[in-house]
């Protein structure tokens, strides 16, 4: 039975993974890190299936106990400051996760005969024009997208130092029920539902006219794992291809439940960020010829799953 160890588990691509690789037969394996309060929610449907352990990427000897608990063949590192907009508030902190902390984890594995899969970023692109590949310069405009970039040239720096099997997956915006609701989608999916049952009069946003490449959540880790099949690491694009406006989606949620976003949503430039990246748009082709990943959801019914998610959430359906 293959082992892997999951770090963000509890998050939204943790938990998904974790499901995917408990239908392959793994014995899977979680790092979370300690809280005063119980964040478990998206793994709990699971939680008898799981070992978990307590980890933290800003402490290395708890990353060399985890590993050395679990004795992983595979380790997937997912944990991550995932919040683009607070990285601004706390760059030294996300630089110490992000960054820092994937050179930690990475030190806990050398030597062993571990495949390592980080989780990369469109992010890292930033203003690089679209569409973006696998070749694509980076050009960052956030501090977190600066922590991955460097998170990425570690895991490249150690892949052709040591021979590890690392692969960087270049993940654009995915989504999901399961996406928190600090981040757009989730926001503003769930004021939808919230604005349908009275309990919120509008929603307030930042740039309406910023471009991304949203896909399902629930596929891209099926990508992760297709990576750490491959004789050899690589660096994989995941993504759909298409673009669509922070308007448009919040137009198709709002629409959704025949509603005018106009009529609700507001905009205040103190949710813009000091730097904007304005178009990511990913170029999966390589994914597809190699891994022989593409994505199903489209882009409506991904908002339509969200939607209704958060209506039952409400007990509107």
């Amino acid at each position: 039975m293959k082992r892997a160890l999951i770090t963000g588990i509890t998050g939204q691509d943790g938990s998904y993974l974790a499901e995917l690789l408990l239908e392959k037969g793994y014995e899977v394996w979680g790092a979370m890190r300690r809280s005063s309060s119980f964040n478990t929610g998206r793994i709990d449907h699971i939680f008898d299936d799981l070992h978990l352990v307590y980890a933290d990427l800003m402490d290395s000897n708890s990353l060399i106990r985890a590993v050395e608990e679990s004795k992983p063949d595979e380790v997937y590192n997912l944990g991550a400051q995932s919040h683009v907009q607070a990285s601004f508030q706390i760059p030294q902190y996300s630089a110490n996760a992000d960054a820092v902390g994937v050179l930690r984890l990475l030190e806990a594995i050398k030597g062993k005969d571990i495949k390592f899969y980080q989780a990369s970023s469109s992010e890292m692109f930033g203003s690089s024009p679209a569409p973006q590949t696998e070749n694509t310069p980076f050009h960052p405009r956030s501090p977190y997208g600066v922590s991955k970039v460097a998170a990425y040239w570690y895991g490249v720096n150690y892949r052709e130092s040591y021979g590890m099997h690392i692969s960087n997956g270049i993940l654009f915006n995915h989504e999901s029920p399961r996406r928190g609701e600090t981040f757009l989608t989730r926001k503003v999916t769930r004021a939808v539902a919230r604005i349908v049952k009275g309990l919120q009069p509008n929603l307030i946003l930042g740039n309406m006219d910023a471009k991304r490449d949203w896909g399902y959540a629930k596929e891209y880790v099926e990508g992760m794992w297709r990576m750490l099949q491959q004789p050899t690491g690589d660096d994989y694009v995941l993504a759909t291809g298409e673009t669509h406006t922070v308007q448009e989606w919040v137009e198709a949620a709002f629409g959704y439940v025949e509603l005018d976003w106009r009529n609700y949503v507001k905009t205040d430039p103190r949710y813009l960020r000091p730097a904007e990246v304005n178009v990511l748009q990913g170029d999966y082709t390589k994914a597809n010829l190699v891994l022989g990943w593409k994505p199903e959801t489209k882009f409506k019914e991904l908002v339509k799953l969200m939607v209704e998610s958060d209506l039952r959430a409400e007990d509107l359906v």
